[in-house]
């Protein structure tokens, strides 16, 4: 049986910190704020995960203050959760990402980040489908003072 999760996830940009977005480090002036590297994109994904199974959020089983979790790349947390997931039987077949950024700007980058959530998720790269939107100046975002992702998955039945 097919089952279907949403996730969404937001940090605020600051200085001082690398930037973090699908699992690839992108240069630029600021980065996202968080226990971990708060990578948005992966948070979301991992949360979309976990909801297809209706087994809570990262936050559930990473909380943000454990000092276990302190800068750990998000990498790390999507692979526990593909655990958490195979337990139950699951494996993702495919997932769509929308990362909501005024800067910097992302396109040059998508391609990297499917390559990369691709191989994460051993998933073919036409399953792994990632679009950057603009809140073309409104609100927080639209102020260049965060970024935030919104996931779609679909896991399946492992072997079926």
């Amino acid at each position: 049986m097919d089952r279907i999760g949403l996730g969404y996830d937001i940090h605020p940009l600051v200085s001082g910190r690398k930037l973090f977005l699908g699992g690839i480090e992108i240069e630029y002036h600021k980065g996202l704020s968080g226990h971990s590297d708060a990578d948005v994109v992966i948070h979301s994904l991992c949360d979309a995960l976990l909801g297809a199974l209706a087994l809570g959020d990262i936050g559930d089983y990473f909380p943000p203050g454990d000092p276990t979790y302190k800068d750990v790349r998000s990498e790390i947390l999507l692979s526990r959760v593909l655990d958490i997931i195979g337990k139950e039987g699951y494996i993702p077949f495919q997932v769509d990402i929308t990362i909501v950024a005024e800067d910097p700007r992302l396109k040059p980058f998508i391609p990297l980040m499917r390559e990369k959530i691709s191989k994460m998720l051993a998933l073919s790269i036409d399953k792994v489908s990632i679009k950057a939107v603009s809140p073309e100046g409104l609100g927080a975002l639209g102020r260049k003072e965060g970024i935030a992702a919104i996931t779609l998955a679909r896991v399946v039945k492992k072997n079926g």
